[in-house]
């Protein structure tokens, strides 16, 4: 099992979470804030079997504008970490 916390700018994160959903990914947003100006993002949490992880990261960047964003900031930000129990209750 894997998580992925994608750091999404708030202009891409209706595009990226539609996306996701629309190929059946489960995704869970939470309000983050960081960066050297404090703005605010969204953090998605994707939970996925390892095979699906290359298929969330296409979907993710599909969904991103091909044109740079202002100050070479990034749309959104990816980090994929093993996730050692899975639990719902």
């Amino acid at each position: 099992m894997k998580l992925i916390l994608a750091i999404a700018a708030s202009e891409v994160l209706d595009t990226v979470t539609r996306a996701l959903v629309e190929h059946n990914y489960p995704v869970t947003q939470i309000s983050s804030m960081g960066g050297f100006l404090r703005r605010g993002s969204t953090t998605l949490m994707i939970g996925v079997d390892a095979p699906q992880v290359a298929g969330v990261l296409t979907t993710i960047r599909a969904a991103v504008p091909t044109t740079p964003r202002a100050n070479n900031e990034h749309y959104v930000t990816l980090f994929v970490l093993d996730a050692a129990q899975f639990v719902q209750v």
